[in-house]
């Protein structure tokens, strides 16, 4: 599968290689193809660079893993994106790491509604970089929450998180991004502010 990993920080930069190592053809969107830290990431996957718009323009699947206060200005410079699935993997996140108000009812059905054409999808936003490495906690994996509108879209997403390890489970539709952001700011509170790190996440478990 072609896929667009637009962000080379340490969520697109994990995803990107992962899915590398699963055999898909990766190519990163980023501003600045002659970073140090970018060419060693290529030299390890066998993944190109470009601009975000030539990437997202050549793929099937793109994965948005931005900066938030950067998101929109990149999903503009797509263009159409009509028969193309967008997972959002972003928080709408202010510079203390709180939820910004403006991004109502929720982050995802706002990057939707930039994203022209696309069946976006909300994933890989609830948990850390270090566990999309790894979601495996002894005999359990990590349970990776997704919602969208567009039933096949998030099929073939739940198909990436599972060659990553996850656990996917389908949450409904793009309406529930606004919990799934929520789940991320208890994980976020939890890592950073009552002092757990990185390495703990959330597993479903079923009687």
């Amino acid at each position: 599968m072609k896929i667009a990993v637009i962000g080379t920080g340490n969520v697109g930069s994990v995803l990107g290689r992962r899915w590398a190592d699963a055999g898909h053809e990766i190519t990163f969107g980023t501003r600045d193809s002659s970073a140090e830290r970018l060419q060693a990431l290529l030299a390890g996957t066998g993944a190109r660079a470009t601009t975000a718009a030539e990437a997202a323009a050549a793929s099937d699947v793109v994965v948005l893993a931005t900066p938030w206060p950067a998101t929109r200005a990149v999903v503009e410079q797509f263009g159409d994106l009509s028969g193309k699935i967008l997972v959002d993997c972003t928080n709408p996140l202010r510079p203390d790491l709180s939820l910004d108000d403006a991004a109502r009812p929720s982050g995802g059905e706002v990057v939707a509604n930039w994203a022209t054409g696309a069946s976006v999808v909300k994933a890989f936003n609830s948990t850390g970089a270090s566990n999309m490495s790894n979601p495996a906690f002894g005999d359990s994996r990590l349970t990776l929450l997704i919602c969208g509108d567009d039933a096949e879209a998030k099929q073939v997403v739940a198909g990436l998180a599972g060659e990553l390890g996850f656990e996917p489970v389908d949450n409904g539709p793009l309406s529930q991004s606004r919990f799934l952001e929520g789940l991320a700011m208890i994980w976020i509170h939890q890592a950073y502010v009552q002092g757990w790190g990185p390495d703990f996440g959330f597993v479903t478990v079923r009687r």
